[in-house]
């Protein structure tokens, strides 16, 4: 729901630091992301693999044609393909190929959860006049409006001490509309 905050936020007020009172303007840029554990457990679950065995090749000796002992797993929502057959035992490689699915599948999600947050750093907008998305009035009147939804509300420190709900859902119908009629 804090989706609605991202943008420009523009605070109108009389500053403190300036000697003559005069009203100034000062500009935020508001970015939310979404919460990441940073210790990504790779849950796989036995119906999404596809386990194969074959025949080992390669030098080894007498053992390498007589047994089914290399494995391939497929793990089917990704189709990542790993295999291993540099253990003599089925049960070895089945455990070193579970292991080299698990590292290739944590890269994996890695990998998207940093294109998301590509996509979602190129979206950022210029710090400035004309692209603020909210304003914050506090001289000479008393106003905070949504420039989106045009949502206006008199109570300023309200907004200031957290009070969003209803420019959140005012952003939630706007941003539906948006997707219902383009």
């Amino acid at each position: 729901m804090l989706k609605s905050e991202i943008g420009i936020h523009r605070l109108v007020r009389m500053s403190p630091f300036n000697a003559q009172g005069k009203r100034q303007t000062s500009f935020a840029s508001v970015f939310v992301y979404p919460e990441f554990d940073d210790d990504i457990e790779v849950e796989i679950e036995a119906k999404d693999l596809k386990i194969d065995t074959y025949r080992a090749s390669g030098a080894g000796g007498q053992h390498v044609n007589t047994t089914d002992s290399a494995v391939r797993i497929t793990h089917l929502p990704t189709n990542i393909v790993v295999s291993c057959q540099n253990e003599r035992s089925q049960i070895q490689n089945k455990e070193k190929a579970m292991a080299i699915l698990k590292g290739r599948l944590y890269q994996y999600y890695e990998e998207i959860r940093d294109a998301e947050k590509k996509k979602t750093d190129s979206s950022k907008t210029e710090i400035g006049w004309g692209n603020q998305i909210r304003s914050y009035v506090f001289q000479p009147y008393q106003m905070v409006k949504d420039h989106r939804t045009n949502y206006e509300s008199g109570q300023v420190d309200k907004v200031m001490n957290g009070d969003l709900d209803g420019f959140i859902y005012a952003w939630l119908k706007y941003s539906a509309g948006l997707r219902i009629n383009g």
